[in-house]
C-alpha cells in the first residue's frame, strides 16, 4: 500500500501542460537539497553537506570543474544513485526513502538528457522516442500522438521513420530531448547535453531547452562550457570541493566569484 500511495502522490503533483501542479504542491519548491553528502572514496567526498533549493519553473545551470559532482548530483535526483547522508526532496518527498515500487513514478516526472544521446542506432526516430511511453503501457494511439507532438517540438516533424544512425549529432540530441519530454515531466535534467556538439549546435540545443522551459518545465542544465553560461543571464550553481555556490543573476554579473581560467581545457566531468 505504501508504494501505491507514493505513486499516486507523484501522479497528482505533476499534472500535464496547462495546470502542471495541483494546489497542494503550489507552494513547494520542486527540489530541496538538505545537507547532502555523497562520496565514492572516504577521503574524497563529491558532495559535502550541500544545501540548495530549486523553485518550480526555474532554469538553472549547474557548473564546476571536472569531478566536482555535476553528473552525480543529477543521478541522485533521478535515484540512479543514493545519498550517503542528508535528503533530496522532489515535490516534498524524500527521494532516497521512496519504496522501489515508487521509483518508476518518480522517473516519469523527471526527464533526463545525456551527453552521449543513448539512442538505439538501428531503431527509427519514432521508436527511440516511443519506448519511453511503451514501457508504461500507454495505448498505441496515444503513443503515436504524443511522439508526433514531441518530435514537432524539437524540430523533427516528419523524421519519425528515419533510422537514428543516419542523423547528425545535433539531430540525435534532439531525438534524445524528445524522448525526455514525451511523457511531459515536471523536471528536465540535462547532463552535459552539448558536450559532443560544435559551438553553434551547442547554442541551438541550449535554445531548445529554453523553449521547453518556456512551457513551465523546470530545467537543471549541467555543463562545463562557460560560453553557454554567457548566452543570457540565468541562475548558476557552481559545484566545487563538495559545496554549492549560488549565483542567482548568472556569471556575467558575478565574474569575481569564478575565474574564467578555471573553465579552460576542462574535460567532461566523469563523476
Amino acid at each position: 500500500m505504501a508504494g501505491s500511495s507514493a505513486q499516486s502522490s507523484f501522479r497528482h503533483q505533476a499534472l500535464r501542460a496547462g495546470h502542471r501542479y495541483d494546489p497542494s504542491a503550489a507552494s513547494r519548491p520542486i527540489l530541496v537539497f538538505e545537507d547532502v553528502y555523497k562520496s565514492y572514496r572516504a577521503d574524497q567526498p563529491v558532495l559535502r553537506g550541500m544545501s540548495l533549493v530549486i523553485e518550480r519553473g526555474e532554469f538553472v545551470f549547474v557548473t564546476g570543474p571536472s569531478g566536482s559532482g555535476k553528473s552525480t548530483l543529477l543521478r541522485l535526483i533521478h535515484r540512479t544513485e543514493q545519498v550517503d547522508d542528508g535528503r533530496i526532496l522532489f515535490l516534498g518527498r524524500d527521494v532516497a526513502r521512496l519504496p522501489d515500487s515508487a521509483v518508476p513514478a518518480l522517473r516519469r516526472n523527471v526527464g533526463v538528457v545525456f551527453q552521449d544521446f543513448r539512442l538505439v542506432p538501428s531503431w527509427s526516430v519514432f521508436d527511440n522516442v516511443a519506448i519511453a511511453l511503451e514501457v508504461i503501457g500507454l495505448p498505441q494511439r496515444l503513443v503515436r500522438t504524443r511522439v508526433g507532438e514531441a518530435l514537432e517540438r524539437v524540430g523533427l516533424a516528419g523524421r519519425g521513420a528515419d533510422p537514428a544512425r543516419v542523423l547528425s549529432g545535433g539531430e540525435q540530441q534532439r531525438v534524445a530531448v524528445a524522448r525526455a519530454i514525451v511523457h511531459e515531466p515536471a523536471l528536465i535534467l540535462a547532463d552535459e547535453p552539448t558536450g559532443n556538439l560544435d559551438p553553434q549546435l551547442a547554442i541551438d540545443v541550449l535554445g531548445l531547452f529554453e523553449d521547453i522551459h518556456e512551457t513551465g518545465t523546470t530545467v537543471l542544465f549541467a555543463t562545463h562550457d562557460r560560453s553557454l553560461l554567457d548566452v543570457r543571464p540565468r541562475r548558476v550553481v557552481i559545484l566545487d570541493e563538495g559545496k554549492a555556490t549560488d549565483v542567482p543573476q548568472g556569471l556575467a554579473e558575478s565574474d569575481a566569484m569564478l575565474d574564467d581560467d578555471e573553465f579552460e581545457d576542462i574535460d567532461i566531468e566523469a563523476a
